[in-house]
């Protein structure tokens, strides 16, 4: 049996055995050391204060978890979320990362976040792909900006808009 459902302190470590892979043996993420299980509490804890964090979970096993978060400092950016999404080996290229970039963009729309902005290397050509077939525009790209594995890598910034352009009646509102 499968679910998709808020991240809970609970599922750290599972959620760290997943993003240690991605941190040790890629570039996709640029991070040269795996953050310690207190250290990646205390990045949930401050996302889900404000934005959605959700695992997928299938047979109790959690394959794969994707969050969104503030893409930029300031108050006039507010209406805008960065995406990031890890999945498991075994959960990649079943839909699994379609499924839960579905549930996020819905929550953010609910929220009033009207763009949101996924930041990939051009170490991970699927993930670009990935984006592309969701609706993810290229938005911009800084060439050489990440140094990992001896090697020089670009990162792009995807952009997709949830919600039409046009004066906002309110701040967005945190999603619980």
């Amino acid at each position: 049996m499968m679910s998709i459902r808020v991240a809970t302190e609970a599922d750290v470590s599972a959620m760290l055995s997943i993003y240690d892979e991605f941190v040790r043996n890629t570039a996709v993420s640029f991070e040269y050391e795996t953050p310690s299980q207190t250290e990646f509490t205390a990045r949930l804890r401050a996302h889900i204060a404000v934005y959605p964090w959700l695992v997928y979970e299938e047979d109790g096993t959690v394959l794969g978890y994707a969050y969104a978060g503030r893409a930029f400092e300031r108050a006039a950016y507010a209406w805008n979320a960065e995406i990031s999404c890890y999945l498991a080996p075994c959960a990649r290229r079943r839909g699994i990362g379609r499924q839960l970039y579905a549930r996020i963009e819905e929550i953010l729309r609910n929220m009033g976040i009207r763009k949101v902005f996924a930041v990939v290397t051009s170490a991970n050509a699927p993930s670009v792909a990935f984006h592309h077939a969701l609706g993810y525009r290229d938005a911009a790209r800084f060439s050489d900006v990440g140094f990992k594995h001896g090697a020089w890598y670009d990162v792009l910034w995807l952009e997709k808009r949830l919600c039409p352009l046009g004066a906002p009646e309110a701040f967005p509102t945190p999603w619980k």
